[in-house]
């Protein structure tokens, strides 16, 4: 970007004018967010700043809408990496829950079909292969950094029912929970699972 226009479109940043707001996109390489040059958070350093010509380069390149100024709200927008984010948003925050397709789809009120055509499209995966993979983390991070049995593991990654959390796990990553901490538990970390 010219360097000029750089410095005009940041000068609207600091003094938080709608001039450009549609046009750039205000990405700040810190916080990994993406505002309208009006957003009223705090102003980012000009360093920090990179500016783009349409909100789905930004989140392309890694940055998430600001839930302050919503930049994914109103202008001539894709919709479709919006969608994408805000089903990411779902996941990120709920995935210890009992949450489908069908249930985000109703949040974000479109189709089920939709959501799952346009997320693929979107992100190159499907919304269940990304809730596996959270869900498939956490449950090694809590296995190997926390003393929590096998019901409150699975519990706290959507399971009901151990034998259920089990058997999920043996899929995921070809071993069962008990082994699994058990392994990654030798040489080092001493903490004791709890009885079930």
């Amino acid at each position: 970007m010219d360097p000029q226009l750089f410095e005009r479109i940041y000068e609207t940043v600091v003094r938080r004018e709608p001039t450009y707001d549609g046009i750039y996109y205000t990405a700040v390489r810190t916080t990994h967010i993406v505002c309208r040059p009006s957003c009223r958070a705090r102003t980012p350093k000009a360093a920090n700043v990179v500016f783009y010509g349409s909100l789905q380069e930004a989140i392309s390149a890694g940055f998430r809408p600001c839930k302050r100024c919503r930049p994914e709200e109103g202008g001539t927008l894709r919709p479709d990496a919006v969608l994408a984010a805000q089903a990411d948003t779902i996941m990120d925050g709920r995935f210890g829950s009992k949450l489908t397709l069908e249930s985000m789809a109703a949040e974000l009120k479109v189709s089920p079909f939709h959501l799952q055509r346009t997320y693929k499209r979107v992100t190159g995966q499907s919304p269940a292969a990304r809730l596996d993979a959270l869900r498939t983390e956490e449950a090694r991070r809590l296995l190997t950094e926390t003393a929590a049995g096998m019901a409150e593991v699975g519990g706290a990654v959507g399971f009901r029912t151990p034998s259920h959390f089990a058997a999920w796990f043996v899929k995921k990553t070809g071993l069962p929970p008990t082994e699994y901490r058990s392994k990654h538990n030798e040489g080092g970390n001493q903490h004791e699972p709890k009885p079930e």
